[in-house]
């Protein structure tokens, strides 16, 4: 009878042990998601030193980059191949790349002239698309598009269902970066809404930035719920209690462990850590990594 009783309780216990493994695996695999950087953080800077920049990122224990907009030609001064055979060299892995969605509105004063031109969606999705194809990333993702107006929402609907489809044609995934903007009611319409219901999921998923959703005032566990798996990539950056000043991640109000908590629902793979301006984007990638090791 005990031999019968201990067989029973050790059948039972693997029976649980293998029915909970694939969720504890998941849990597993999730905290060992790479971390990665967002390189506008290093706007203006980060052409003075593309090599020596890259490699202190690496140092501060980030695997992953995103690239976006540079000062110089191509990415960073390179051709796409050369820029990824660059990073693999120091460890670090390439995901996905960054491009506007129109020209630039010119802030009052600003001199646009110093700007080199910009690959646009709007005017140049085709040549987008075979930059990013050939270097070899992932992910190209529309960094931000006009949506002052009726109108640029209709216009901006129409350039994201256009680039998704050459993304698709030519094996990558095409995904929208939201600021806060996206989720303020234009004419009763939240031009998020519009989007994820006006281009087909298969053409447009999300680049979540968590720190901007949350100063509008999302709840992203519940945008997950809404919008499940259409989430591959997200921004990690941190405001303070009155949504002013973007700081370090854990110094300010923007709660992720209970957005990490719900990664999975929302279909989250790549994490990269933004800060816009930043006083000093080594320090603060320092901080935000060493929070971010805590809560993952």
């Amino acid at each position: 009878m005990n031999s019968r009783r201990r067989f029973l309780q050790q059948s039972s216990a693997f029976l649980a042990a293998s029915v909970l493994a694939p969720r504890f695996l998941s849990a597993q695999s999730f905290t060992n998601r790479p971390v990665g950087i967002q390189l506008f953080t290093f706007f203006g800077k980060f052409d003075q030193d593309v090599k020596g920049n890259l490699q202190k990122i690496a140092e501060l224990g980030y695997t992953e980059i995103e690239s976006a907009f540079s000062m110089l030609p191509g990415f960073y001064g390179m051709k796409g191949k050369e820029f990824m055979a660059l990073n693999k060299d120091l460890g670090l892995n390439w995901v996905s790349h960054h491009v506007v969605g129109a020209p630039l509105k010119p802030r009052p004063g600003m001199d646009m002239s110093r700007f080199p031109k910009m690959v646009n969606l709007r005017d140049d999705a085709q040549q987008a698309v075979d930059n990013a194809a050939e270097a070899g990333v992932k992910y190209l993702v529309c960094a931000n598009i006009p949506i002052d107006t009726k109108e640029e929402v209709t216009q901006a609907v129409e350039t994201l269902n256009k680039a998704g489809e050459l993304a698709k044609k030519a094996g990558l995934t095409f995904c929208y970066h939201n600021h806060d903007a996206e989720f303020k009611a234009l004419e009763g319409q939240k031009p998020f809404d519009i989007f994820a219901s006006q281009v087909p999921a298969d053409l447009l998923k999300f680049e979540l930035d968590l720190g901007w959703a949350s100063k509008a005032g999302v709840d992203v566990v519940e945008l997950f719920k809404q919008h499940p798996g259409r989430f591959p990539l997200c921004h990690i950056k941190d405001f303070d209690s009155e949504f002013k000043n973007i700081l370090p991640v854990g110094e300010g109000v923007v709660n992720y462990k209970r957005i990490f908590d719900a990664a999975k629902s929302g279909g989250l793979e790549h994490f990269f850590v933004e800060h816009d301006f930043p006083k000093d984007a080594f320090e603060s990638l320092r901080i935000s990594k060493k929070a971010l090791d805590a809560i993952l």
